[in-house]
């Protein structure tokens, strides 16, 4: 049982992916960063309301903190657009460079006799009447 645990321990995928959350969880770090940073007090010069938090209204005693609920949207949107634009565009940019296409599939043969291009379907060559297999 304990070789069979350090097997699966050992498998390629269970690594990849324990890095993968490690990484995963350091780049949170970084935009988390950014968004709180640079980008929130950006858009808190602009808007002049850098912390909508304190916005609520009340119901027979009840308070709704939709402030905190803006906070949270305007960070996942920073969230999401730091991270379309400053790591999913540019890989996509990255890959679609180093993609190469797959070749075409071949339409013509070549005739054994006389060497002209022939259809793949073509029983003779239309050049030179030679059977063709």
């Amino acid at each position: 049982m304990i070789k069979e645990f350090k097997q699966f321990l050992l498998r390629g995928n269970v690594v990849d992916l324990a890095v993968g959350v490690v990484v995963g969880a350091a780049f949170g770090t970084i935009v988390s960063a950014l968004v709180s940073d640079i980008l929130t007090p950006f858009i808190a010069a602009i808007a002049k309301v850098p912390d909508f938090s304190g916005l609520y209204f009340t119901i027979n005693g009840s308070q709704f903190m939709y402030g905190h609920f803006i906070n949270a949207m305007v960070s996942f949107l920073l969230v999401a657009g730091s991270v379309f634009f400053f790591v999913v565009k540019p890989m996509n940019v990255l890959v679609a460079k180093t993609k190469k296409e797959a070749p075409m599939d071949p339409t013509t043969k070549k005739c054994a006799e006389c060497c002209m291009d022939i259809p793949l379907d073509a029983r003779r060559c239309g050049h030179c009447t030679h059977a063709v297999m």
